[in-house]
């Protein structure tokens, strides 16, 4: 039950972050955002592990799973997390996240071939789900080719010596598929290969091995990025130019990825996957919500893209829910059941 509730407050969290992260990148670079959010994680991880006393853990990691930690903090947050600002500023949140399902698919292929999991009926569903959440959102020619709402601007007119409000209006949000697309898949790459890595430095670690992976992931991340600033002075120069109004936003999303990774790492130390992985799905209805609040005007809603993001969302529970937790639900003639039980290899 606890590990459960720490589940849907990894999926709460990550939503917020999610929604901070797009009113962030609204006056802000990427490059910004990474300079903030990525290194924040170290103190908020390093608060996590001197109050479960884990600290001392990080010392008794093997080289392997040192190494194994490290790639997955670089892949997940500089490469993964890279690619998911790009798409966010590019065509909001709420649009990427049916794209971003597709790590759930890019896992099972690695831990099919990694971990000696098998592909089922329930998994392929899954995946023709997460494939075909996407492809309801994309607009249809005469979509794009109507013109754009336009969106309240306060602004001032002056009549002699009196200030005057007058509105006026701006385009609204027109989302660059392409390159919020592309890059939202290629997020999915990272945050698909991370999860394996982890797994395998610390299969057994617990509560307290699992906040000192992650401290060990952000550590890593953070050098890593620090180089990649560093190695080209443009990126430094465009870190340091940031506004006040983006540098806030950055930082409350910073903290909540934080917060939502050490949840997500605690819930899968005491609960099982195929009860953790499904409830954390639930972020990308947490995304809908944190966004009509938080941006309103600068997402996509509407029938089409609910639609993409339930289905895509149905797909990813097919692919964390166990067979035989679903045939224990569903009372089923013998034949289904066979069928269910068949698995590839």
């Amino acid at each position: 039950m606890f590990g459960g509730f720490l589940a849907l407050l990894s999926a709460a969290t990550f939503a917020l972050n999610n929604a901070s992260i797009r009113r962030g990148v609204l006056s802000g670079s990427v490059v910004q955002a990474m300079a903030i959010t990525v290194p924040i994680g170290m103190p908020v991880f390093l608060i996590g592990a001197l109050a479960l006393g884990s600290f001392g853990i990080v010392t008794s990691f093997s080289p392997r799973a040192l190494l194994f930690l490290s790639v997955a903090g670089v892949i997940h947050f500089v490469w993964g997390r890279y690619c998911n600002y790009r798409a966010t500023k590019a065509m909001g949140a709420i649009l990427v996240a049916p794209v971003q399902q597709a790590s759930l698919v890019i896992a099972l292929g690695l831990a099919m071939a990694i971990l000696g999991e098998s592909l089922t009926p329930l998994r392929a569903v899954g995946i023709v789900l997460v494939l075909l959440g996407p492809t309801i959102t994309l607009p249809a020619k005469k979509d794009k080719a109507k013109k754009a709402i336009a969106v309240p601007v306060p602004a001032e007119s002056t009549v002699g010596a009196a200030a005057v409000p007058k509105a006026k209006t701006a385009p609204a949000f027109k989302p660059k598929y392409l390159e919020g697309y592309v890059f939202a898949a290629l997020s999915a790459t990272g945050y698909g290969a991370s999860p394996i890595l982890v797994r395998l430095a610390v299969e057994h670690g617990g509560i307290p091995g699992s906040v000192a992976a992650g401290f060990v992931s952000y550590t890593a991340s953070t050098v890593a990025f620090a180089l990649v600033v560093l190695l080209w002075p443009a990126n430094l120069r465009d870190a340091l130019a940031i506004a006040p109004g983006a540098a806030k936003w950055f930082t409350v999303s910073g903290v909540f990825a934080a917060v939502s990774q050490m949840f997500r790492y605690m819930a899968l130390a005491i609960a099982p996957v195929s009860v953790v992985t499904p409830i954390q799905r639930l972020s990308i209805l947490f995304r809908i919500y944190f966004g009509k609040m938080l941006n309103r005007d600068h997402e996509v809603f509407g029938g089409k893209v609910m639609l993409g993001t339930v289905v895509s969302l149905l797909g990813a529970l097919a692919l964390s829910v166990s067979t035989d937790t679903v045939l224990a639900l569903v009372p089923l003639p013998d034949f289904v059941v066979a069928a269910a039980h068949w698995h590839w290899p």
